[in-house]
């Protein structure tokens, strides 16, 4: 193809980068803490390449060459809600949907109200409460109280734009797990996997100018649709079932998250 002619959807061409490996998801320690949480082997991140310069307005496109192309159609992985096992997608994607994550948080001071408001112990352990459900969440901490239950009274220690955040929602979906998770007694573990991942998946540089450092990806919660429904990244939508694509536009990379809810491995 000349140079400068546009490819089929305005030009993104991908590549598959399965060289890149993402160390926080396959530590010892994130093992061990994934299988205990029921997220291990449901859990992945996957990089791929492109060729253009992204432009956060061209979201929509960029996701759509995205499921089209004829590098990402054979290697993108999801869970088969059928089988369990991991798949490609074999459909043609006619919608997406590809919602901005904010993504500016630096500290992990962000979740500092936690201790402040008695969620969690100076000590670190997390306050216990009287069972009841969200369903299909089990609650019987205060954590679990200020991420799931609106009219909690300490649900109001994160603002909604925090809540909104990529960390917080990174934080949320570890704390509340696959199907047969076992929750943390403290709340160290859920912080460090947060920090770990983050950080592996979030491209920072030093501002030239002002020399503070910044985030430069942008980040999408992604979700594709068939001819028949929802396809990406399942056909059944839960909470805890989902896929980002965070992006980092200088390296010209997509660094793709899913999960996919269910039981993870136990051995």
């Amino acid at each position: 193809m000349a140079a400068g002619e546009l490819g089929p959807l305005g030009g993104y061409y991908f590549r598959f980068l399965p060289q890149k490996t993402f160390k926080s998801l396959s530590t010892p320690e994130t093992t061990s803490r994934l299988r205990q949480w029921s997220m291990l082997g449901r859990i992945k991140v996957q990089a791929f390449g492109f060729d253009q310069t992204f432009q956060v307005y061209r979201k929509d496109d960029f996701v759509m060459a995205f499921f089209k192309d004829p590098n990402v159609i054979p290697n993108l992985k999801l869970l088969s809600d059928s089988s369990g096992q991991w798949i490609t997608l074999g459909t043609e994607v006619k919608k997406i949907e590809a919602i901005n994550v904010p993504c500016t948080q630096l500290s992990m001071s962000f979740f500092n109200p936690l201790y402040d408001e008695d969620i969690v112990r100076e000590n670190g352990h997390i306050v216990k409460c009287l069972d009841s459900f969200c369903d299909p969440f089990l609650i019987s901490d205060e954590l679990r109280k200020v991420l799931l239950v609106e009219d909690s009274e300490k649900y109001e220690v994160f603002s909604q734009p925090d809540r909104e955040e990529f960390l917080f929602c990174l934080f949320k979906h570890l704390c509340l797990g696959g199907a047969l998770c076992q929750y943390e007694d403290v709340l160290n573990p859920y912080l460090e996997t947060t920090k770990l991942i983050y950080k592996d998946l979030v491209s920072v540089r030093k501002n030239p100018q002002t020399k503070k450092i910044q985030i430069t990806s942008s980040v999408f919660k992604v979700t594709a649709y068939d001819s028949v429904g929802m396809c990406y990244p399942s056909t059944k939508s839960h909470e805890q079932t989902f896929s980002y694509f965070i992006v980092d536009p200088i390296m010209r990379h997509v660094h793709v998250l899913y999960h996919c809810y269910g039981v993870g491995e136990m051995s």
